[in-house]
């Protein structure tokens, strides 16, 4: 019997991404579905979040996202533009999210179609692997799309003919990720049961060979 994971992920979250590899390797490897429900990062989910977090919070993070890259030999480098229009200098952020926006409510598209871990997986590497300075510019987006076997003009045509269609995915991501026990990115959810982290994926593997989870046949 096939087991269903939901991962709940952000386009600007670094463990998010250093999750991918891994994710991609337990699906392959284990008789699991990953549903991948994109959400908003907490600087949008969360008005204010870095004001009042301890400032060494953002600080650690590009510290220790960076080594995690080094450990796992994963190619990263932080997204240029950044996905959030954010000055990191007094912390605000803009109303206007045009990046982060559109990346997420196209995850939500992928996700309507059954495929967000393939789309996303193939996007997020355009943003952080290190290969590509203005991935929101040129055909970059189109051509990673396009190879994991997506149209991405007629998703962002789908998506501006009724951008609340996806923004009503988003919220349910983003309801179910709360009803999880956890806010942070990226979370895994088996059977009710959260796991925070990218770091937590043997320990979700534990837990759902406990519940009959068996290995794919070579």
């Amino acid at each position: 019997m096939t087991l269903s994971v939901d991962l709940f992920f952000s386009f600007r979250s670094p463990y998010s991404y250093l999750a991918l590899p891994r994710t991609l390797t337990m699906v392959a490897d284990y008789d699991v579905a990953v549903n991948l429900r994109p959400v908003y990062p907490l600087a949008v989910r969360v008005p204010g979040f870095f004001k009042k977090t301890d400032p060494r919070f953002a600080r650690y993070v590009v510290l220790d996202s960076s080594r995690v890259a080094k450990h796992e030999n994963i190619p990263f480098r932080f997204p240029r533009p950044d996905p959030i229009v954010q000055d990191m200098a007094t912390l605000d952020v803009a109303a206007h999210q045009p990046y982060i926006h559109r990346l997420t409510r196209l995850g939500a598209a992928a996700q309507l179609e059954g495929r967000s871990l393939d789309f996303t997986h193939a996007i997020s590497r355009v943003l952080w692997d290190g290969t590509v300075k203005g991935w929101n510019e040129g055909d970059h987006l189109t051509r990673a799309a396009g190879a994991a076997g997506f149209d991405l003009a007629a998703m962002d045509a789908a998506v501006a003919a009724d951008p609340d269609r996806f923004e009503l995915v988003i919220k349910a991501n983003e309801d179910a990720h709360a009803a999880s026990g956890h806010w942070g990115v990226p979370t895994f959810v088996f059977e009710n049961e959260p796991f925070f982290g990218q770091d937590r994926i043997d320990l979700l593997i534990w837990r759902m060979e406990g519940k009959g989870l068996t290995r794919r046949k070579v």
